[in-house]
């Protein structure tokens, strides 16, 4: 079966991958002989800058946990990788050739098998790239799967999304999933981290959102999470913040169905909307 290229938000560039190499599930084989020493720079430049830009800013589970990534001088082989997280948490990483369908990002997150895109961004593209690449998904993914907790809450992510493409909520799910595994934030003794892929792989949010005066940080609430909308070419609006990694996986362990029936009642909220009586969790 022929697999095509998968568009979410709207852009101006087709996307990007080699999709004929990937099987019908759209997985593929890591082709490593093929990343040139440009990108294995582009890789060592990028890892340097966000380690450097870690500490007083990202969750000191994710700092714990990144150097069993390994391979900070060079784009890192998924096998040896795999070697330790199969150990560690029973995931695998495996490779596509890009952003993947819901269903089937789903159904192989609930067999906890993750998918890393295999090519890496360009130089002009160090400070913002429009869909994920390795370095997002290795860097900022990849650590915190090293983490019980976090490793379980993903493999109920994956289950719990394909019971919501049944239920036709996957949209109210996928705002779960960006204001926690790509945009969430942590309350720690000593201030707000960040846990979010999408953050702790981003130079400008990593400091932006933690500081910032600007988003307002809400505590996590699923109604309020799920009912907001999000943004996809700017740094967040809003944030949602957890006490810590068990919550995520407290909530997946409930019944969504009720929850996307009443949702389906109420309006959405907008991305930078504050409802009265929300206060935002000073920084």
């Amino acid at each position: 079966m022929e697999v095509r290229p998968v568009v979410y938000g709207q852009s101006s560039r087709p996307p990007r991958g080699d999709y004929s190499r990937a099987a019908s599930d759209y997985t593929c084989t890591q082709n490593y002989a093929a990343y040139t020493e440009v990108e294995h720079a582009t890789w060592r430049q990028l890892y340097a800058r966000q380690q450097a830009l870690l500490p007083g800013r990202a969750s000191s589970d994710f700092i714990t946990c990144l150097p069993l990534l390994g391979a900070s001088e060079r784009i890192p082989h998924f096998e040896d990788i795999n070697t330790r997280l199969q150990a560690a948490t029973g995931w695998q990483l495996v490779g596509v050739p890009g952003l993947i369908p819901e269903v089937d990002f789903f159904r192989l997150l609930s067999q906890r098998r993750f998918p890393v895109t295999d090519w890496i961004r360009t130089r002009d593209e160090l400070d913002y790239i429009v869909e994920p690449d390795i370095f997002h998904d290795l860097f900022g993914h990849v650590p915190l799967l090293f983490h019980p907790v976090l490793a379980d809450y993903m493999q109920a992510y994956g289950a719990g999304g394909l019971k919501a493409a049944d239920l036709g909520a996957t949209e109210l799910l996928a705002r779960l999933y960006w204001y926690t595994i790509e945009f969430g934030l942590v309350r720690e003794a000593d201030g707000i981290k960040a846990y979010g892929a999408g953050i702790l792989s981003s130079a400008g949010e990593l400091a932006y959102s933690v500081t910032s005066p600007i988003p307002q940080r809400l505590p996590l609430q699923l109604e309020r999470t799920m009912r907001t909308r999000y943004r996809i070419d700017d740094y967040q609006h809003t944030y949602f913040v957890i006490d810590d990694l068990q919550q995520l996986l407290d909530f997946a362990s409930s019944d969504f169905a009720p929850l996307y029936d009443r949702l389906r009642q109420l309006p959405e909220i907008a991305a930078d909307e504050r409802l009265p009586g929300e206060a935002s969790i000073p920084v």
